[in-house]
C-alpha cells in the first residue's frame, strides 16, 4: 500500500478530507493517506513540503505562491476552495482599539513570516492606504493559541485569522472582531512536491478524484451543518452562513488568478519577482 502524507489546517474547510479518510476511500484504492494537522498554518506547511514531511498540502494560495517563488520545490495542482477567505481582524476583548484606524502602526500577531496572517496584514494595510514601511509591525505567535496569549497579555495588538474559526473566541469574550478583510482570490489550493508528482502521478489523480467527488456533493450531505457545528464547536447559524458563502473547486487555478496574486504580492514587496504560470502550476 502506497503511503502518502498530507497536511492542512484543522478547520471546517478540510472536513471533506476527514470524511473520505473515515470512509476508507483511499485504502480501497491501495493508498494509505495520512492526514497531519498543521496548527501553524501556511508557513508550517511550506516547511513541511520543503522537508518532505508531507507530500501534499491544502494551503493558502498566496502563501504557497510566495514560497514556490522562494524555492519550494512544489507545484499547485488545483484550487480547493474557490471563494475568498474572510479574515477577521481581532483585538483583545478589553483592548482600547475600536476601528481599523486605531490599529494603524501597532503590532500584528502573525503565526510566522510568510504565513497567511503575515501576508494578509499587508493586504489590509494596502486596502486602508497605510504606509507599508511605517504602519506595519509584527509579533510572531506561532498559532491560534499563541494569538490568544499574545493579545490577552498585550504582547501584540491585533490578529488576522479566518472569521468563522475565531468566532467562538469572539462569542466567549476573548477576542473582539473590529472588521473583516476578504482575500482578493480563491483561498485554498492543493500543492504537491514535484518529486511526488513525478513518481506518483497515478496515485495523485486517484486522491484528487476522491476528494473532488466529495467536495462537489459536500453541501448536500445530510445534516452536514450539524456535523460541522459539533466537530468544530461552532454555532449552527454561523456554520450555515459559512456554508452559504463557501464554494469548493475541482479545477486547476487559472492564469488570470495567478497573475492577480503575483501582481499584488509584487506590489507589496512580498515576492522579489513574478514568474511564469508554468513555474507555479502542474496540470495533471
Amino acid at each position: 500500500m502506497k503511503k502518502v502524507n498530507i497536511g492542512g489546517v484543522p478547520e471546517h474547510f478540510n472536513l471533506a478530507w476527514y470524511l473520505t479518510l473515515k470512509n476508507g476511500e483511499y485504502k480501497e484504492q491501495n493508498i494509505n493517506l495520512r492526514w497531519h494537522d498543521y496548527y501553524g498554518g501556511t508557513g508550517a506547511m511550506c516547511k513541511g513540503l520543503r522537508n518532505g514531511d508531507i507530500d501534499i498540502a491544502v494551503i493558502l494560495t498566496e502563501g504557497i505562491i510566495k514560497d514556490i517563488i522562494d524555492g519550494n520545490p512544489s507545484k499547485i495542482v488545483q484550487t480547493f476552495v474557490q471563494t475568498p477567505l474572510i479574515w477577521g481582524i481581532h483585538v483583545a476583548a478589553d483592548s482600547k482599539f475600536k476601528t481599523i484606524e486605531d490599529i494603524k502602526g501597532t503590532r500584528a500577531a502573525i503565526s510566522r513570516y510568510g504565513s497567511g496572517s503575515h501576508l494578509m496584514a499587508y493586504i489590509n494595510a494596502k486596502n486602508n492606504d497605510w504606509d507599508l514601511e511605517k504602519d506595519l509591525d509584527f509579533e510572531v505567535i506561532k498559532n491560534l493559541n499563541g494569538a490568544i496569549e499574545g493579545l490577552t497579555n498585550a504582547e501584540a495588538d491585533y490578529f488576522m485569522w479566518e472569521k468563522f474559526t475565531t468566532k467562538p473566541l469572539v462569542d466567549d469574550g476573548i477576542f473582539r472582531r473590529i472588521d473583516n478583510c476578504p482575500s482578493p482570490w480563491p483561498c485554498f489550493v492543493i500543492a504537491v512536491r514535484e518529486e511526488f508528482i513525478k513518481n506518483n502521478e497515478n496515485d495523485l489523480n486517484i486522491i484528487l478524484d476522491i476528494i473532488n467527488q466529495t467536495t462537489a456533493e459536500f453541501k448536500s450531505i445530510p445534516s452536514i451543518d450539524k456535523t460541522i457545528a459539533n466537530r468544530y464547536e461552532q454555532e449552527l447559524e454561523d456554520v450555515q452562513e459559512w456554508l452559504s458563502l463557501t464554494e469548493w473547486s475541482q479545477e486547476v487555478i487559472d492564469k488570470k488568478t495567478i497573475k492577480t496574486v503575483q501582481e499584488q504580492l509584487f506590489d507589496l514587496n512580498i515576492i522579489p519577482k513574478k514568474v511564469d504560470y508554468s513555474q507555479l502550476i502542474h496540470k495533471l
